[in-house]
């Protein structure tokens, strides 16, 4: 299952990277993410970073375990989600990717952001009941395609401000 969606911002390729580049940014535009304590907030992480990153959907608050997988300069932007719990990431496996590219376009950008759930050892009809739960009655591809349009609304605001 992967979801993806793109927004135009009036913004540098290399400009538009660092931002996204640096999960402690993300809960500017996110609408789930709460932080990512990173060592250094304002610079991008390179590929095998590791960062926690803390959410929220209504009563629920979660931590998962991030590893970078691409970092390319104003191309590419991706991490893995590989562990996930209430307060600590305890629980190991592949969860999610995200991915976010960079595109010139016309004097700006073209920023794609991709989420595929990686959940491949979960039965599909596990998968679906969890999601729905999780979700308040959605699959979560149909829940990631709501918050990635939400995402890139709020990113292209937030740096074309």
């Amino acid at each position: 299952m992967t979801v993806s969606d793109s927004v135009d911002v009036a913004l540098a390729p290399e400009a538009v990277w660092a931002q996204v580049a640096d999960p402690a940014q993300m809960p500017r535009w996110s609408p789930e993410n709460t932080g990512a304590p990173v060592g250094t907030p304002g610079t991008p992480l390179g590929a095998g970073a590791v960062f926690h990153g803390t959410n929220k959907r209504g009563a629920a608050r979660w931590t998962t375990s991030c590893t970078v997988t691409t970092s390319e300069p104003g191309r590419s932007f991706g991490f893995d989600v590989l562990a996930i719990g209430v307060k600590k990431p305890r629980l190991r496996g592949a969860i999610a990717n995200w991915t976010y590219t960079f595109e010139p376009a016309g004097s700006g950008t073209k920023v794609t952001e991709t989420w595929t759930d990686l959940r491949r050892s979960w039965p599909d009809w596990a998968a679906a009941a969890f999601d729905k739960v999780a979700t308040r009655g959605s699959l979560f591809s149909e829940f990631q395609r709501r918050n990635i349009a939400k995402t890139l609304g709020n990113l292209k605001a937030d740096l074309e401000a």
